[in-house]
């Protein structure tokens, strides 16, 4: 956690630097909370860094491929010149990121993830799959994913102004 926190405040101190009044000062406290109530539930006072990275990564502004490519680096384990996501990482994943919803009570079962796993590998001989495969399956937009996409189109229509006079 020390770590984590030690990173999120260098992450706002930059950005408050760079946006001065959009910054709460106490932005770096209040997403280690959020960060510990989603992963450290037990009081452990542990946090995987790539969950947090999941995390962080999901709630940015990043468009979606980005935040897409953003998991399969976070996860996938090398295998010679390419890297690829095997069912356990994706279940890592899956698991990690559905613990934002979970935060606000909106979270899936485990058996939605099981079945977005089995979705994702539908047709895979292999025990993993390469990174243009794994951004494919996300751009269906899995039931079990479906709050990032829309999280994303909500924040993105917040800057949309259309210059129309309502009556």
């Amino acid at each position: 956690l020390q770590q984590i926190s030690r990173m999120l405040m260098k992450l706002f101190q930059r950005a408050r630097l760079e946006k001065p009044s959009q910054v709460d000062p106490r932005a770096a406290e209040f997403t280690l909370s959020l960060l510990v109530a989603m992963y450290d539930r037990s009081g452990t006072g542990y946090v995987k860094t790539r969950s947090a990275a999941a995390a962080l990564t999901a709630l940015s502004g990043d468009t979606l491929l980005a935040k897409y490519r953003a998991f399969f680096h976070f996860y996938a384990v090398p295998d010679g010149k390419v890297a690829l996501i095997t069912r356990s990482a994706l279940r890592s994943l899956l698991t990690d990121l559905n613990q934002i919803p979970a935060i606000v009570e909106e979270g899936c079962t485990l058996s939605c993830v099981e079945i977005a796993i089995r979705d994702c590998f539908h047709g895979v001989l292999n025990a993993a799959i390469v990174e243009e495969k794994f951004l494919s399956w996300l751009r269906s937009e899995p039931a079990v994913l479906l709050w990032l996409p829309t999280c994303y189109r909500l924040s993105a229509t917040e800057m949309v102004s259309h210059q129309a006079r309502c009556r």
